[in-house]
């Protein structure tokens, strides 16, 4: 049943980690190594995962917070980058990178909260045969 709100919430967490990798490409956290191009790649790909396994609510539950924990570790780095910028101005121009990891966050939060959902109805119809 992939026609499930969660669905959408999920694939809303995937957009953002879409967003961050093209937004994202203007710098680099350590040196070369396109670390945050490697960790949105990974995330559009759990989330698929996660959007494919809608028979199994546990492991959906389960990919979403392995997602909320990567984009936690994201959000952080990109704050620490953002903080260790050096500007020349009063106001230095700074990016908007950290909003997608927190957007993301949010919508996997909700998708827990009615996969959950899911998981309890299921369970009270299964007691009432």
């Amino acid at each position: 049943m992939l026609q499930r709100i969660q669905t959408v919430w999920i694939f809303l967490a995937i957009l953002g980690a879409i967003f961050l990798f093209v937004t994202g490409q203007d710098f680099s956290v350590f040196g070369p190594v396109p670390f945050i191009s490697v960790i949105c790649v990974g995330l559009v790909l759990v989330g698929f995962i996660s959007i494919l396994s809608y028979k199994d609510r546990k492991r959906q539950i389960l990919l979403n917070n392995i997602s909320i924990f990567i984009n936690a570790l994201l959000l952080g780095l990109l704050a620490y980058w953002l903080l260790s910028l050096s500007g020349g101005i009063n106001f230095p121009e700074k990016g908007i990178e950290p909003i997608f990891p927190l957007l993301s966050i949010i919508c996997l939060l909700i998708a827990n909260t009615y996969i959950r959902k899911d998981e309890r109805l299921v369970k009270s119809v299964d007691r009432l045969r």
